[in-house]
């Protein structure tokens, strides 16, 4: 079977690789038939680290079954099923609490060698625990969103729920890729009435705005805060979701949130140590939270608005490829010429 493979900073490949099969028990078999790159996988695309290559790359797909060990028992040969970024058991006391990303068993999917979603087919480790059965068919003109509840409509909503968005609150989102955009939407849905994007991408602030977003902050660092703090009657907002991972992203959800407010974290962090001292955190009484999202407890939540039409988070996607094209489709969301590239092998 041909999968993506990442062999250093820039160096993405598309190679012959062993078929992946059922090796486990409690694993299926799962043929994709629509996966994407995320703006997650730009971090190694810039700095993957000396040795770990050749790493098979992708964690967001929707595919059919096509087998199944013997311990598998929700789910059968030809089911449509979407996967969240990280395989869980459903059973311990961590996926019961709705935190699958820390369940017991599972991991992320770069810690299970030999597989990634970009790819023709990929092993399922605990299949019950992990896999959502979707009630549509492969060729729905619904899969684009469909697609988004695997990961970055799961992590912006992750997001607004975990900052404590509620009907009236006032929100910064900061970040304008796919995961930002889709934690506008999740802040709109959660009845917040003000909502800032803090972005500098027409395009893609264009969509914030149709998402929900009532004003857009093009500016950064300083001058970015103090447009949010004019914007908010010089208080700044109640929560402030923060879809990036850098420095100066978590400087500026400092910077424009309001006393007791709460900032929330879903960009992957790129650094270890971070201000939390009187002048950032604690002096404001600011609560900080986030972390990864655990995508596979909003399934069932995310499911039906998409399939009654009343969003469409599939419209973060802007391209369109083949396993041919999935190289081309790193430079191009590394250069910011697509927003998020959607995946058909």
């Amino acid at each position: 079977m041909r999968a993506t493979l990442m062999y250093g900073p820039g160096d993405v490949r598309v190679e012959d690789v062993r078929d992946s099969r059922v090796e486990q028990p409690s694993d299926a078999l799962v043929r994709i038939t629509a996966s994407c790159i995320c703006g997650s996988d730009l971090h190694p695309y810039h700095s993957m680290p000396a040795g770990s290559a050749p790493t098979h790359m992708g964690h967001e797909f929707i595919g059919v079954v096509e087998d199944t060990g013997s311990e598998v028992s929700t789910l059968r040969k030809g089911d449509l099923v979407v996967a969240p970024f990280a395989y869980s058991c459903g059973t311990c006391q961590f996926c019961r609490a709705g935190l699958q990303t820390s369940c017991e068993k599972g991991s992320f999917w770069d810690a299970l060698p030999q597989e990634g979603g970009q790819a023709e087919a990929i092993r399922v480790p605990l299949a019950d625990g992990t896999l959502f059965k979707l009630p549509v068919t492969p060729d729905s003109a619904l899969m684009p969103s469909l697609l988004t509840i695997s990961d970055v409509l799961g992590t912006g909503y992750h997001a607004a729920v975990s900052g404590g968005v509620t009907q009236g609150s006032t929100v910064t989102v900061i970040g304008d890729g796919a995961v930002g955009l889709l934690a506008v939407l999740s802040a709109k849905r959660l009845g917040a009435e003000q909502i800032i994007l803090m972005g500098r991408h027409t395009s893609r602030t264009d969509l914030g705005c149709e998402f929900g977003a009532t004003d857009v902050v093009a500016e950064r660092g300083e001058e970015g805060v103090t447009k949010v703090r004019e914007l908010t009657g010089g208080f700044g907002s109640h929560v402030v979701l923060e879809a990036v991972g850098h420095m100066p992203a978590y400087e500026q959800a400092f910077g424009v949130v309001r006393p007791g407010g709460t900032i929330s974290r879903v960009g992957v962090p790129q650094y270890e140590e971070a201000p939390v001292g009187m002048t950032s955190l604690f002096g404001g009484n600011v609560t900080l939270t986030g972390g990864p999202a655990p995508s596979r407890a909003y399934m069932e939540e995310l499911l039906p608005p998409i399939l009654e039409g009343s969003i469409e988070p599939g419209k973060v996607f802007d391209a369109t490829v083949g396993l041919d094209g999935v190289p081309q489709g790193y430079a191009d969301m590394d250069e910011r010429r697509s927003l998020k590239v959607l995946l058909k092998p």
